[in-house]
């Protein structure tokens, strides 16, 4: 069974900083892109940065410069350091591992990140 589970979310101050991360389970983690995308109310879920399966990253260009994704594919962890937030940044965030050659993608549950004074 595929577990993708996110955690580090909660409220911060406005130009405070966060670090998400999400254990995968059930899957050969290393062989998988990672991602993290985000989803603000009345919104569509919008991508905010992957980081592949050979390390190489892409990120929205809303988040450039202030988000970080890592992985470590020794704990089955991909993170999401996020600096200077603001409160655009406010949504809830979910972790995806997809393996494009299967037709595998998968989601976690999510984890709500609240930028506010």
């Amino acid at each position: 069974q595929v577990q993708l589970v996110e955690s580090g979310g909660g409220l911060v101050q406005p130009g405070g900083s966060l670090r998400l991360s999400c254990a995968a389970s059930g899957i050969i983690f290393r062989l998988y892109n990672m991602g993290w995308y985000r989803q603000a109310p009345g919104t569509e879920r919008e991508l905010v940065a992957v980081i592949r399966r050979d390390g190489s990253t892409n990120y929205a260009d809303f988040v450039k410069g202030r988000f970080t994704i890592s992985r470590d594919n020794a704990k089955n962890t991909v993170y999401l350091q996020m600096n200077g937030l603001n409160a655009e940044d406010t949504a809830v965030y979910y972790c995806n591992a997809r393996r494009p050659s299967l037709g595998n993608d998968y989601w976690g549950q999510g984890t709500q990140v609240a930028v506010s004074s």
